[in-house]
Order: structure tokens, then C-alpha cells, then sequence
């Protein structure tokens, strides 16, 4: 039996938390961000949860459970 390889751009994007749930980060701070607000931009550096009906997915390219 092969072992199960991870795909290496869903590592480079997710962590996994102590509890195990998936830690991401926000779309839409890559550019452009002089027409975006200073609320808007401030809320995008903060990492965000994986929701739960996307999480088996990714738990599963990242070769867990």
C-alpha cells in the first residue's frame, strides 16, 4: 500500500489548530488595497476558520484522518 502524499499548495494555505480545525487566511488582500478601507484592510490580516462543510475536503489533501 503507497503512502497517501499531501498536496503541497493545500499545506502551503492551511494549518490545523490545537482543537484540529483548519486555519486560513482572507481573500481579496493581494492587491489593489488603495480603493479598499482602512476597516475593510484591517479585517483581512486576520486569519479565518475553514467552514465545516469545507473541512473534510481539505483535511483530506492534507493527507489527515
Amino acid at each position: 500500500m503507497p503512502k497517501i502524499r499531501t498536496r503541497r499548495a493545500t499545506a502551503k494555505r492551511f494549518k490545523v489548530t490545537s482543537s484540529g480545525r483548519l486555519k486560513r487566511r482572507k481573500s481579496n488582500a493581494g492587491h489593489l488595497m488603495t480603493r479598499k478601507s482602512r476597516k475593510r484592510k484591517r479585517h483581512l490580516r486576520k486569519p479565518s476558520m475553514v467552514s465545516a462543510v469545507d473541512q473534510p475536503k481539505i483535511c483530506r489533501q492534507l493527507g489527515l484522518r
